[in-house]
């Protein structure tokens, strides 16, 4: 995700399917307590918030 992969790759390269994945980063970004819908991609902040947590 930090290397800015796409779902689909991230999932290639894990050999796991897309809605494994899309669970995954859904689980992340609450786990972060990320914002949805703010106009910001969920995935670059949680990207940005991980070094703090």
């Amino acid at each position: 995700m930090a290397e800015g992969h796409t779902n689909a790759a991230v999932a290639a390269r894990l050999f796991v399917s897309l809605s494994a994945v899309e669970k995954h980063i859904n689980a992340i970004s609450d786990t972060l307590e990320l914002p949805g819908g703010t106009g910001h991609s969920r995935r670059v902040l949680a990207v940005l918030r991980y070094p703090d947590s």
